[in-house]
């Protein structure tokens, strides 16, 4: 790829990364409350993904390693969410 249609993998990175943020706000808009839905974590592995990939392309180990620390974080929120649901689904009601 050039080093233009990086830029473009780049911006597209971030701005996916960024969009965790409006589904949050629009999460919690309806909910009337802070919450943080289940969206932001697929959104903020997406965006990781996207611009770790664009910080191997620029040869960047503190931005590559910030990427893969996020990556790390967002994955164990998942499985919290994912045990979570699974242990309230299994209380009988």
């Amino acid at each position: 790829m050039t080093d233009a249609q990086w830029e473009i993998v780049g911006f597209i990175g971030q701005f996916v990364f960024g969009g965790r943020f409006l589904a949050q706000w629009i999460a919690s808009e309806q909910a009337k409350k802070g919450v943080v839905p289940i969206s932001f974590w697929y959104l903020s592995i997406l965006g990781a993904i996207i611009v770790f990939g664009y910080a191997v392309h620029k040869s960047s180990p503190s931005f590559m390693m910030s990427q893969a620390f996020g990556l790390v974080v967002y994955c164990r929120n998942l499985a919290l969410v994912a045990k979570h649901k699974e242990a309230h689904s299994a209380q009988p009601e």
